[in-house]
């Protein structure tokens, strides 16, 4: 075992770096003597931080310089209903916040599904991109690198998935801008997200396409993928995921569980999520899909960074004769079911709440169903912020949980 005091003055005379104590020390003991050494540079209280109960040799992975952990509040949505093209459960949702309030309107509004039967959800598109940019001489060499890449996507493919087995090559597109050409490659990542898999592959695809063109490489990624940022492409052509779910609400159910009106919940949505976007100029035309998808990635290891991308969604509600149509359209929601912190044992643990963790069979099929369950959970929580609006409960349901 090592010698924690000893190691921390180490670090403290600079004879030891942060990043160098796992050469001295299991993580578990190398994360107590930086929790120690920050501790004592900065005079906060760490006794919190350094209790947690995973290993710290399973985050390894997914951290450095590791400390400790942050603890964020789980909570539980359900039982959620969802009749999909990969999901077919009635579904418990982990959601990790500290966001007060938060948990009981998802649950509301999965209570308003439930009464109607369940949610509808469809996989519309999937494909996770990288986008590396090339410089040329000129517009004509622009042109001559692009019709390469369209009468050459063959041997891209080829070349790209040879570098992962679990990888498919779906398409790549060309955008030239003066003497730039943007490549924006889709692939089928399975289970993963996949970000450091077509990274990996785009690399490849990149050095050929460097042999067999005047093109060369300026940036693996150039921001047309376009990853962790809000962008329009994204909502036009989609990434990771494009999922819809949607369902119908009899009068009866949306008066008993919102105390509003069908018409007065579709006009909410009408000048809030429709109108007041388009005047704010946002890419999203929502109510607040980014707290259950935050919420979700907290709790099941995603990329917490694409929930930029992942809240991308229009809400589209439609008072009918007989009830109320609602529905939520995720543009490109990036999830996957391995990898990353999907492995970390607490986020593990609230996968499998869901039925998902791992691999799935067929390959690809935990992690459609999980876009699903995410998709319908966000459909509930729009659900309930509308009727809380609509039927101005908003302020009133906060103050009564006291947050």
């Amino acid at each position: 075992m090592a010698d924690v005091t000893d190691l921390v003055e180490k670090v403290r005379s600079g004879q030891l770096r942060l990043h160098e104590l796992e050469d001295h020390a299991d993580p578990d003991d190398a994360a107590t003597v930086r929790r120690e050494y920050v501790a004592g540079e900065t005079g906060a209280d760490l006794e919190t931080v350094g209790e947690y109960s995973i290993d710290a040799a399973d985050a390894e992975p997914n951290i450095e310089n590791m400390i400790g952990t942050i603890q964020v509040p789980l909570g539980v949505a359900g039982p959620l209903p969802v009749d999909g093209d990969a999901a077919d459960d009635d579904y418990q949702v982990p959601l990790a916040t500290t966001e007060g309030a938060l948990v009981a309107s998802v649950n509301r509004g999965m209570a308003a599904i439930r009464a109607a039967d369940g949610a509808n959800a469809s996989i519309v598109k999937s494909g996770i991109t990288r986008a590396p940019v090339f410089s040329v001489a000129d517009v004509r060499e622009a042109k001559e690198v692009a019709d390469w890449v369209r009468e050459n996507e063959g041997e891209i493919a080829e070349t790209a998935e040879e570098t992962d087995p679990h990888i498919a090559f779906e398409e790549v597109t060309p955008y030239v801008v003066g003497d730039s050409v943007f490549l924006r490659f889709r692939y089928d990542t399975g289970d993963a997200m996949g970000m450091n898999m077509v990274t990996i592959a785009s690399r490849a695809a990149s050095e050929l396409i460097e042999e067999e063109t005047p093109a060369e490489l300026v940036a693996l990624s150039g921001n047309l993928c376009s990853d962790k940022k809000p962008a329009a492409i994204n909502s036009i052509e989609g990434r990771g995921y494009t999922v819809a779910a949607d369902v119908f609400l009899p009068h009866d159910v949306v008066e008993e569980r919102f105390h509003a009106t069908t018409e007065d919940i579709a006009a909410v949505n009408t000048r809030k999520n429709l109108v007041g976007s388009a005047k704010a100029g946002s890419l999203g035309f929502n109510a607040h899909v980014a707290n259950i998808v935050g919420a979700a990635f907290l709790a099941l290891g995603q990329d917490e960074a694409q929930v930029v991308e992942g809240s991308n969604a229009i809400t589209s509600l439609e008072a009918r004769d007989d009830g109320l149509y609602a529905s939520v359209t995720l543009a490109s929601l990036e999830v996957g079911t391995v990898g990353g912190g999907t492995a970390l044992p607490t986020q593990s643990e609230a996968l499998s709440i869901l039925g998902v963790a791992g691999g799935g069979d067929p390959v690809g099929s935990n992690a459609e169903e999980l876009a699903e369950i995410i998709a319908s959970a966000a459909l509930a929580g729009e659900l309930s912020l509308l009727g809380a609006l609509a039927s101005r409960h908003l302020s009133s349901a906060h103050e009564e949980l006291g947050r």
